[in-house]
């Protein structure tokens, strides 16, 4: 454990010198103010559960009709009692741990920065979305993905300013965030059944499959030793967390149950992806 804590802040502190370079080289080529807030994310996971408008995916208003989305939503919960207990250990995890640490690095570290960090642990995620648009058959988004890959990193200092965030592609090709979960809910695989896993949040069968592909495609995994990867990890999960701090309290605020919240939001979401 303490060397896992002397590894996160190395990591904290090397990430943080790389940003503050940025900072000072290129004010020009920073994130805009209105990206302030990227796509939302569950607060103690690293799956959305939110649409692109930042509301909380609910279900329609069809009357007595089914939709799929519907459908999709009553994905299967026959381990609902293991469920619902690693879901209260990662609600317990995010306000006792993980929330804490996020606001005391909000408070010393500027937003800016922050949101430079998020934008290069985005960019280093790019073999993740290029493998998975690549197996759905989908070459002009690949090719989209790999000029932003290319121009962030060559010219965005590594990937800390998105400066393709304003440029248009060609034609119309959709969303790039793609995942191997994702690519096999696009070849017409679905979800199992649900499950939600300790530090990861909400998932299916389906997805924890892609998930264990996208473990092998993410770079930070093969960082040695095997405790700088997991201080990288660690450090990129707090920064996500301390640009939406107060977004999982409000879900929990709305909801008589949470974790049925959760659920249904998480597998709407997951099969409005699949069909982006």
């Amino acid at each position: 454990m303490h060397i896992l804590f002397r590894s996160l802040l190395a990591a904290l502190a090397l990430t943080l010198v790389s940003a503050t370079f940025a900072l000072a080289a290129d004010q020009a080529a920073s994130v805009a103010p209105k990206q302030a807030r990227p796509s939302l994310l569950l607060a103690y996971g690293d799956v959305d559960i939110w649409d692109e408008t930042g509301q909380i995916i609910k279900k329609g208003s069809g009357g007595d009709k089914m939709t799929l989305s519907d459908a999709a939503a009553q994905t299967p919960d026959p381990l609902e009692g293991w469920n619902r207990m690693w879901f209260g250990f990662n609600d317990k995890l995010y306000f006792w741990a993980l929330k804490p640490v996020a606001q005391g690095y909000s408070f010393v570290v500027p937003e800016r920065p922050r949101l430079w960090v998020h934008n290069f642990f985005h960019n280093l995620m790019f073999p993740v979305r290029f493998v998975s648009l690549v197996l759905q058959g989908k070459p002009d988004a690949a090719a989209v993905e790999t000029s932003r890959f290319i121009g962030n990193t060559a010219f965005g200092l590594g990937g800390f300013a998105d400066i393709t965030a304003d440029s248009k592609p060609y034609k119309p090709i959709g969303s790039t965030e793609k995942d191997l979960g994702l690519t096999f809910g696009y070849w017409g695989a679905d979800n199992g059944l649900y499950l939600v896993w300790p530090f990861i949040g909400p998932s299916s069968g389906r997805d924890t499959l892609g998930y264990v592909g996208d473990y092998f495609l993410t770079p930070a995994t093969y960082i040695n030793p095997w405790y700088w990867s997991a201080g990288a990890k660690g450090y990129e999960k707090v920064n996500e967390v301390s640009l939406r701090i107060g977004d999982y309290e409000t879900l929990k605020d709305a909801s008589v149950d949470p974790y049925e919240a959760v659920r249904d939001a998480y597998l709407r979401n997951r099969f409005k992806k699949v069909n982006d």
